[in-house]
Order: C-alpha cells, then structure tokens, then sequence
C-alpha cells in the first residue's frame, strides 16, 4: 500500500473564489481612481496576472500536477517566439512603411505625370492645366 494520500488536493475553492473576487474589486478600483497611466496600467497588469495564476494553479490543477507540465510548456514557448521572429520580416518590417511603387516617386517622371498630381497650398489637387 502507497502512503499517498489525497488529502494533499484538497483546494478550498471558497477561498479562492474570494481571493478572485477580491482581486476583480481591486481592478476595479486601481481603475477608476486617478493616477498616471503607468502606474494604472501596472496595477491592473499586476493583479489580473494574480487571477489568472489562481485560475490556473487551482481550477486547471496545475498546482498538483508533475513535471510533465514543462515538457508541454516547452514546444509552445518556442513557437510564441519562433513564429513572431520568422514572420517579422514580412509582416512588422513593412507594417508602417510602404514599398509600394504607386506611392514612391520615381525618378525620370515626366512633367506631365508632376503636374497632374501635385497639390495646392490647401491640401486640394491643383486644377488641370488646359490642353492645348
């Protein structure tokens, strides 16, 4: 016979309940009342990884299971980086600056080209010169 016993998962989930609780108000709370930006985001930041650690370490069980939970951690940790670092130069490089060549000025236009797409001082298109 095995010494062990079940005992050792017994999880008062009142307790935790009002931990979560408690926890939400708190968000609430750090919320609504006025401080910087920085401190309300860290705040809040900081108790909603609280909640999510007790969801996780109590109603997933996560608490009581072994170390296989690292061999499943693993693969997934190396893909959250691998698939943002492969893609980036694809996707984030070009996110902000376009290398469309309809939106660059290449050189050698003509004067026709200029001249029909320049602007006036108000942010209109010029008036079309008269074909002659």
């Amino acid at each position: 016979m095995s010494d062990h016993s079940h005992d050792s998962h017994h999880v008062n989930y009142r307790l935790i309940f009002f931990v979560l609780v408690v926890c939400s108000i708190l968000s609430f709370v750090f919320d609504k009342i006025s401080l910087t930006p920085g401190v309300t985001l860290v705040l809040v930041l900081a108790v909603a990884c609280t909640k999510a650690m007790c969801v996780m370490m109590y109603f997933m069980h996560l608490k009581f299971e072994g170390n296989w939970k690292y061999v499943l951690l693993a693969p997934t940790t190396i893909l959250a980086i691998g698939l943002p670092v492969a893609l980036f130069p694809d996707i984030g490089a070009s996110y902000y600056t376009s290398i469309a060549p309809q939106t660059t000025t290449w050189k050698g236009e003509n004067d026709e080209f200029k001249a029909h797409h320049t602007t006036s001082m108000e942010g209109e298109p010029a008036p079309a010169e008269p074909q002659g």
